[in-house]
């Protein structure tokens, strides 16, 4: 039951992947999508994903909680750390130990903070396509457990879906609009992280909490995450109505 219970998240992200087709695929969403489903079928307790734009620049897009979001920024203001090197090579970065001074020495900063976070271990994955490296993802670990091969082997398919897919929306999508997807998506996060925190603010709870309530609320109104955080930016939502 277990095994099928695993097949069937699988399942689902690979179809969330062949929604790409549509015209109103939510990239945003399905990242993070992708960042439940990792913590849940790998045993870790978060992930992040970061994508590059046009220019070769790491950005961070989806994050599995506040937390971790705040740390792949800090990596990347730092410009270190497992998953800026992922990328910069194309190549897999496993089973390290962030309480190791000689595994960690290549980014000192980006582990004490990380520790601090409350991670041991790490893992950072590339999100490519042959040559084409799109992003990575980082998996985090509170316990010194390496990943096993079937794990690391469900890691690498769960990020190759992602990569098609985002690569897949490009490809069908009008060549001004290619360029400009990964802005656009930029442009969205930032709405959504106001979102999260005028909501958090006026409901007086944590961010993570106030982003699972705006999923909530889109999901079951077919209305696109981005759109309902615009809604509450501009205050066109009565929050208080919305979100008894």
């Amino acid at each position: 039951m277990k095994t099928m219970a695993r097949e069937d998240r699988v399942l689902e992200v690979v179809v969330g992947a062949v929604d790409t087709l549509v015209e109103d695929f939510d990239l945003i969403d399905f990242l993070h999508m992708l960042c439940d489903r990792c913590v849940e079928l790998l045993d870790v307790k978060a992930v992040g994903v970061m994508l590059a734009d046009p220019g070769g620049n790491l950005e961070v897009i989806a994050a599995s909680d506040e937390h971790t979001r705040l740390l792949e920024l800090f990596a990347l203001q730092h410009d270190q750390g497992p998953c800026v090197e992922c990328h910069r090579t194309g190549t897999a970065r496993l089973d390290i130990d962030l309480t190791s001074p000689e595994t960690v020495a290549a980014f000192p900063e980006f582990a004490a903070r990380a520790r601090r976070t409350g991670f041991t271990f790490t893992h950072a994955l590339p999100m490519r396509l042959r040559d084409d490296v799109v992003g990575a993802m980082s998996l985090f670990q509170h316990s010194r457990r390496p990943l096993t091969t079937a794990d690391v082997r469900l890691a690498q398919t769960l990020a190759d879906v992602a990569t098609i897919a985002i690569l897949q929306q490009r490809t069908i999508e009008h060549a001004s609009v290619e360029r400009n997807q990964l802005e656009a998506a930029l442009h969205s996060r930032i709405l959504i992280e106001q979102a999260k925190g005028i909501l958090a603010e006026r409901r007086q709870t944590s961010v993570d909490e106030a982003f699972e309530i705006l999923r909530g609320y889109a999901r079951p109104r077919q209305l696109r995450l981005v759109e309902l955080c615009r809604q509450v930016v501009n205050g066109e939502l009565d929050i208080a109505v919305a979100f008894p």
